[in-house]
């Protein structure tokens, strides 16, 4: 009886550590980095306004790197409902939230903006571009949500929640400070340039988190 509950013990593996998640977790490492470098290329070798405009303007139906921007925004998608996929079960709760995050990126990947991708206050904005802006917004939103859901969340792997604490620390500040920069100043520099490190933010945490659950044992 002694040595069925001691092969018992060593050979049950610890809750959200199973070969799937493993798979899920490394996946989804891999498809944001590659989406976050097909963005980065489409933004810096396109036709835009370089610094000062939007990300979103990569995607701009003329332009000619148009296909990679939504290759690298539907890879992200991807990741992020890879990511949905391998967090142990204790953090559903944060799963949906990258699930929803995830088809919100699917949609303004889907959806491209107007050139310069217009939007309200300061400039008249199409259906088009009010759902892409809108869309993308929300998507971050989900992520920054699910950063903080991560660390409020009792019972959540130590590591997780470190990796979420340093991205929320980050990621609120600039999307207040984002937000009131679209409101008060509108496109230009500071929007551009916050909205680039939120961007980055959310990769960083995604992968930091991805690797961090794929090589959790």
């Amino acid at each position: 009886m002694a040595d069925r509950r001691r092969s018992a013990t060593t050979t049950t593996p610890p809750a959200g550590t199973g070969a799937p998640r493993v798979a899920a977790a490394s996946a989804a490492a891999g498809s944001t980095l590659a989406g976050a470098v097909a963005v980065t290329v489409a933004v810096v070798a396109g036709p835009g306004p370089g610094l000062t405009g939007y990300v979103s303007e990569a995607g701009v139906t003329d332009s000619p790197y148009a296909a990679a921007y939504r290759i690298g925004v539907f890879a992200l998608a991807a990741g992020v409902l890879l990511l949905a996929a391998a967090l142990p079960p204790v953090l559903r709760v944060v799963a949906g939230l990258l699930a929803a995050g995830s088809v919100l990126a699917l949609v303004s990947g889907a959806v491209a903006c107007s050139a310069g991708c217009p939007l309200p206050p300061y400039e008249q904005a199409t259906t088009a571009d009010l759902v892409h802006g809108g869309a993308s917004i929300a998507a971050v939103a989900a992520l920054v949500l699910a950063m903080v859901g991560i660390v409020l969340t009792p019972g959540a792997p130590a590591a997780l929640r470190r990796i979420a604490a340093v991205g929320a620390g980050v990621a609120l500040p600039l999307s207040a400070a984002t937000a009131l920069a679209l409101l008060a100043v509108g496109r230009g520099g500071l929007t551009a340039a916050l909205e680039r490190l939120l961007l980055l933010v959310c990769v960083l945490w995604g992968v930091a988190t991805a690797t961090a659950v794929a090589l959790r044992r």
